[in-house]
């Protein structure tokens, strides 16, 4: 217990104070100055728009008004990259999960061959008039 009571919380003791400017969108009531670098990266690792509001302190209508074009070009920037990334795993590296998987997405390959008239079985009919 001793040992508890020897441990202290950290104080920082030289805080340092200075300005900085910041470039970017000004947006709503307040002003607040977003840059559009930072927003792209956070649109890019697929933030939602209440998580980019919290952030910013800014109301989610105001973000959407002001940043849909980036919110966009973020989202589809991952996706692409992402897509590419699968490809890659499944053509050069030879998954073959990753090839099944995006054989299925994209293709629209199946586990079980779909059912066609031709390979439905034919139906047996017996005459009574062929009987002799």
């Amino acid at each position: 217990m001793t040992e508890q009571n020897d441990k202290t919380t950290y104080q920082v003791k030289n805080v340092k104070y200075g300005e900085k400017t910041v470039r970017g969108r000004v947006v709503g009531r307040s002003k607040t100055v977003i840059p559009e670098e930072e927003f792209l990266k956070l649109a890019q690792l697929h933030c939602t728009w209440k998580e980019l509001s919290d952030f910013y302190s800014v109301p989610v209508g105001t973000l959407r008004d002001n940043f849909a074009d980036l919110y966009k070009k973020g989202t589809v920037d991952t996706k692409q990259r992402l897509r590419k990334a699968q490809l890659d795993l499944a053509i050069n590296r030879h998954d073959r999960v990753m090839l099944i998987w995006l054989g299925k997405q994209m293709l629209g390959q199946s586990e079980s061959p779909a059912n066609n008239d031709d390979s439905m079985i034919l139906p047996w009919n017996e005459d009574k008039d062929d009987e002799v």
